[in-house]
């Protein structure tokens, strides 16, 4: 009856420790079934594409943060000016149908840069 009284006591025991290890209860370490979240950061700059006399520009925001818009003359004048923020995707069509005859710039700010684009309009 000894004999397996200390035998139970000696596989709890160790049946314990096991549990232990296997579940860290020292709490360093995750546990194998947590799942790790990994941020990627992604950097994109905008696409422009011309139909015409229109230039169609999309721009893939993640961060969702702050694109400022801006659309200058060839004598460095503001056209125009908007500022985007929340928006994923940032799409824009600029019109220059209408246009003068002149060279325009388009101008992308956002947190990771500032990007350009020309076009002549004849």
């Amino acid at each position: 009856m000894k004999t397996i009284v200390r035998n139970t006591l000696v596989l709890a025991t160790l049946l314990t420790a096991m549990v232990a290890q296997a579940n860290n209860f020292g709490g360093k370490a995750k546990a194998q079934n947590e799942v790790e979240k990994n941020i990627v950061d992604i950097k994109v700059d905008p696409t422009f594409k011309r139909k015409g006399n229109k230039l169609m520009m999309n721009l893939l925001n993640l961060s969702e943060g702050k694109v400022i818009l801006k659309v200058l003359d060839s004598e460095g004048r503001i056209l125009f000016n908007e500022e985007v923020e929340g928006k994923v995707v940032v799409e824009k069509a600029f019109n220059f149908v209408n246009a003068k005859r002149d060279t325009y710039t388009i101008i992308v700010v956002d947190r990771n840069g500032t990007y350009t684009e020309t076009i002549d309009i004849f």
